[in-house]
């Protein structure tokens, strides 16, 4: 099925068009909500390997 090429142009302006674009305030949030979780993440990775690390210790010690 061959597609006109000025009609799929047509065909993405108006889906473009559709999109709801997230506000300034909207994007901030999630962003700053992006990092905290991060944040968290890494804290909790750290302390998984401290743990696994003493325990290997122990085991290996």
């Amino acid at each position: 099925m061959a597609t006109n090429p000025f009609k799929f142009i047509q065909e993405v302006r108006t889906e473009t068009s559709k999109v709801v674009w997230p506000t300034r305030k909207e994007t901030m949030i999630t962003t700053v909500m992006v990092f905290i979780m991060c944040f968290l993440a890494a804290i909790f990775f750290f302390i998984v390997d401290r743990i696994l690390g003493w325990g290997l210790g122990l085991i290996l010690g």
